[in-house]
C-alpha cells in the first residue's frame, strides 16, 4: 500500500503466496559493535529484499532448529535485535536457547535494512492534533493523513498478511520443515497469523506482549488506553513511595500547559509529552529517570520528547504499516469526537496518547484501504502454543492475551504480575518459562489446565 498514488484497491486485497524461495547465502558480518559469530543474507521475495541476521547455535551437536525472532513495532528490526542481543537474548534464562538454537532475525519488507524502504515526508506536525476539537480540525487532521500517505515511497505491499507469507518464504530459504517462533508485541500478531496459514510448519511459538488482531478497532482502542491509564497510575503509586511527591499532579499539569524541547527547539505538545511518558511505562527500570523528566520538563523537556515516538526513524513504516492493518474506524469528525470522549472516560489522565488511538486518528483519511483490517484467523492444528500476558502491561492489556489464546488451539497463557510491557523485557520468571518451552516444545501444562502464573523467585 505505501505507494499509495498507484496502488489499487484489486492489488491491494489480492493474496500473496509463497513460492519456493532461493537458497540463502550467509555471510560472515560480525563486528565489535555487535555479537560474534554473525553471519548476514539478504533474501528476495516479491517486491522486496529482506535483511536476515543469524547466530548459530554454540552447541551445534544439540542444535534444535531455527528460531526467528521480531520485537514488534510495527517497524521494529529483527535483525537488530540478534546482532545486539535485544528481545532477552542475551540474558542468563536465554543462554541455553543461544546453544540450541540458530537465532534469526529478519527486518520485514520496508523496514530497517530490507529494501526499498518505507520513505514518507513528515509524518507528524505538531499542529495537527489527533483529537481534533472541531470540525475544521478534523478536516485538517484528514488532509494531512492524506499527505502523508500519497507521499510514501517502498514496497507495494508491507501488510502483516504479506509478511506472514516472507517469514514462509523464509523458512522455505532456511531448509527446515518447521521453525520457531518468537515474537513480542506486534511481533504476536506476525507469528499467529503464520501459524493460522502455516501450522504444519510451526515446531514451537512465544507470543509476548499479545495483539489479537480479530478485535475491532473500537474496543481495541477502549481497551488500550484503560490499560495506558492503569500504567501511568502504577507509576505514580511507585513514585509516591520512591519519589516523595505527587507525581501524577505534575503530569496532569505539564497536560494543559506544554513544555520547552531543547531537543525540538520550540515548545512541545501535551500530546507529544504524553507519548513521551508513554514509552517509559514499558519499562519500570526506567520509571526513577521518567521521576527525573517529569521535574525537569517545566525547564526542559528533552528527556520526554526525545522518547516519544514521532521522532524514530521507524515511525514511517510504524505508520504505513499500521494503516494497513489497524485502519481509522471513524465515519466522520462527530464520530471521532465522541470516540475520543469515552477515551477521555477510560483514561482521565493518559487520554493524549496511546497506540491503537495513534492508528485511528493517524489513518483517518489515509488515501488507500487497508489490505489486512482486524479479522479472526484461528490456529488450528499447531503445536502447543506459548501465548504471555502482563496484567499490567500498558501497551498489551492482559485480556488481549487471554482473548488470543482463546483463538488458538491447545495453546497456552503464561501470566505475570509485573509492570511494563511485555514479559520477555520485564520479568525473569517469565523468560525461564520461554527459553524452556522453546527448548522443549512443551509449554509445562496439561490439557486440562492450559493456564500458568508466572511466580518471581
Amino acid at each position: 500500500m505505501i505507494q499509495a498514488v498507484a496502488l489499487a484497491s484489486a492489488l491491494l486485497l489480492t493474496p500473496v503466496t509463497a513460492p519456493a524461495a532461493p537458497a540463502l547465502t550467509w555471510q560472515d558480518c560480525a563486528s565489535p559493535q555487535t555479537a560474534q559469530r554473525l553471519e548476514c543474507a539478504d533474501l528476495p521475495v516479491p517486491g522486496a529484499t529482506l535483511r536476515l541476521v543469524r547466530l548459530p547455535a554454540l552447541d551445534p551437536a544439540h542444535r534444535v532448529g531455527s528460531l526467528l525472532v521480531n520485537p514488534g513495532g510495527p517497524g521494529g528490526s529483527g535483525a537488530d535485535v540478534v546482532a545486539y542481543g535485544g528481545l532477552g537474548l542475551a540474558t542468563p534464562e536465554f543462554a541455553e536457547v543461544n546453544q540450541r538454537f540458530d537465532v534469526v532475525g529478519f527486518d520485514p519488507r520496508g523496514v530497517g535494512g530490507s529494501s526499498p524502504a518505507i520513505e514518507c515526508g513528515p509524518v507528524h506536525d505538531p499542529a495537527i492534533s489527533r483529537f481534533p476539537a472541531d470540525d475544521a480540525g478534523y478536516q485538517r487532521l484528514v488532509a494531512h493523513n492524506r499527505a502523508v500517505g500519497l507521499s510514501c515511497t517502498g514496497p507495494r505491499r508491507a501488510d502483516t498478511g504479506t509478511v506472514a507469507e516472507d517469514v514462509e518464504r523464509i523458512r522455505l530459504a532456511l531448509g527446515e520443515d518447521r521453525i520457531s517462533w518468537f515474537g513480542a508485541s506486534y511481533g504476536t500478531e506476525i507469528g499467529a497469523l503464520y501459524a493460522a496459514r502455516y501450522p504444519e510448519h510451526v515446531r514451537a511459538m512465544v507470543l509476548d506482549g499479545a495483539i489479537d488482531h480479530a478485535l475491532p478497532m473500537r474496543r481495541a482502542i477502549l481497551d488500550e488506553a484503560a490499560a495506558t491509564e492503569r500504567g501511568l497510575l502504577r507509576f505514580a503509586q511507585w513514585c509516591t513511595t520512591n519519589c516523595g511527591e505527587d507525581v501524577l499532579a505534575r503530569y496532569d499539569a505539564l497536560m494543559t500547559t506544554g513544555a520547552p524541547s531543547k531537543q525540538l527547539g520550540r515548545q512541545a505538545t501535551p500530546e507529544e509529552l504524553a507519548a513521551g511518558v508513554y514509552t517509559y511505562l514499558y519499562f519500570p527500570q526506567l520509571w526513577p529517570q521518567l521521576a527525573d523528566a517529569l521535574r525537569d520538563a517545566p525547564r526542559d523537556a528533552s528527556a520526554l520528547t526525545s522518547a516519544m515516538p514521532f521522532v524514530t526513524a521507524e515511525y514511517p513504516a510504524y505508520r504505513t504499516v499500521g494503516c494497513q492493518d489497524f485502519p481509522s474506524p471513524f465515519t466522520g469528525a462527530a464520530d471521532l469526537r465522541r470516540m475520543a470522549e469515552k477515551v477521555r472516560q477510560v483514561a482521565p489522565h493518559s487520554w493524549r496518547y496511546s497506540e491503537f488511538w495513534d492508528f485511528a486518528a493517524g489513518c483517518t483519511g489515509w488515501p488507500a484501504p487497508a489490505a489486512n483490517p482486524p479479522h479472526p484467523e484461528p490456529v488450528r492444528g499447531a503445536p502447543p502454543i506459548l501465548v504471555v500476558g502482563g496484567a499490567h502491561d500498558p501497551a498489551t492489556p492482559l485480556a488481549w492475551a487471554r482473548s488470543l489464546a482463546s483463538r488458538i488451539e491447545d495453546s497456552t497463557l503464561l501470566t505475570y504480575d509485573e509492570d511494563g510491557h511485555t514479559g520477555v523485557y520485564n520479568s525473569a520468571c517469565v523468560r525461564r518459562h520461554e527459553a524452556a518451552y522453546l527448548i522443549s516444545g512443551t509449554p509445562g501444562t496439561t490439557p486440562q489446565t492450559r493456564s500458568l502464573p508466572c511466580q518471581e523467585g
